[in-house]
């Protein structure tokens, strides 16, 4: 049986990816016929999901580019969204 591919990355410098659908916690993130991680938490469709640490004051990138700054250590799996970013300050 094909695994259905439940996000996106965008750019291969990106430390997250997008949600295709909602996914519960626990199961696999799938991108490109791939597990990348686990779900740490149920993330919404169309939000971003760590797959890598991402430690206070670092910066989330999405399209290859910083988009927005961590305010809390993520790790791998959670759902990255405004309870735990700051915009990128210019």
């Amino acid at each position: 049986m094909k695994v259905k591919n439940n996000a996106l990355k965008i750019n291969l410098a990106d430390n997250v990816a997008i949600a295709i659908r909602e996914i519960k916690k626990g199961e696999p993130v799938i991108i490109d016929d791939t597990e990348m991680c686990v779900a740490a938490e149920d993330i919404p469709a169309s939000h971003k999901i760590a797959l890598e640490p991402i430690a206070v004051g670092r910066p989330v990138v999405r399209y290859g580019e910083p988009i927005v700054v961590a305010t809390d250590d993520i790790a791998v799996g959670q759902w990255v969204h405004l309870h735990n970013t700051r915009p990128v300050e210019g």
